[in-house]
């Protein structure tokens, strides 16, 4: 079922393939889709779920540099702000996804090991991971082939792009172990909820307290 190689090769290919398209011709992945890990075409529903999560990603990296354009309005600033946490409530709700997959395909299987030592980290949040590594080998490597960049940026950069290759080849193989030794029932993990606030009308008082100001206005 899981890949760490497939899973960084899928997530460089899209990398490449959403950058050489104007924004008007990505296509839409967002709409509601049935991930059932019993299904007979359960690795392509799999792979769907990781290029779902690492979009996710991907548009907030470049919602995130609208940010820091210089001369940016207070206005543009402000509609920024909302669609990062929109895209990163989606990433964070994306992982939880991929770990439910992940656990419903093991549950049939009677694994993880309920009594094997836990991993403190998940398989999804280890993919997040790793997507954010592509996008950053994706623009490292850019700059590195900038023409226009300044003396010493190609070399900066050149050895930037060693740095996040090494952390990515070790994060992939750490992935790789972690499924096998569950497979092998030497080793569990959980899902672990980011039960994020920020967005939520009834958690964040940012917003529950403007929501009663207004009331008792009107």
């Amino acid at each position: 079922m899981l890949s760490a190689n497939d899973i960084v090769q899928l997530q460089d290919r899209q990398t490449t393939a959403w950058h050489n398209l104007p924004s008007a011709q990505l296509e839409d992945i967002w709409l509601d889709v049935v991930l059932d890990p019993l299904a007979s075409d359960c690795r392509e529903a799999w792979l769907s779920a990781v290029r779902r999560q690492h979009r996710a990603n991907f548009e907030l990296w470049h919602i995130e540099d609208e940010a820091r354009r210089p001369g940016a309005a207070d206005s543009e600033l402000a509609s920024v702000k909302r669609r990062v946490d929109h895209t990163n409530q989606r990433r964070n709700d994306l992982v939880e996804a991929l770990d439910r997959f992940l656990l419903a395909w093991l549950e049939a299987k009677r694994l993880p090991d309920p009594l094997a030592p836990l991993h403190s980290e998940s398989p999804g949040l280890i993919i997040d991971r790793l997507s954010i590594l592509s996008l950053k080998i994706y623009h490292t490597l850019e700059e590195a082939e900038r023409p226009d960049a300044p003396a010493g940026h190609a070399e900066r950069n050149r050895g930037r792009l060693g740095i996040l290759e090494e952390q990515r080849g070790d994060l992939a193989a750490c992935l790789e172990t972690l499924w096998q030794q569950t497979l092998a029932g030497a080793r569990r993990f959980k899902l672990y909820r980011q039960l994020k606030m920020y967005n939520d009308p009834s958690l964040n008082p940012a917003i529950y307290a403007s929501s009663a100001g207004k009331s008792v206005e009107a």
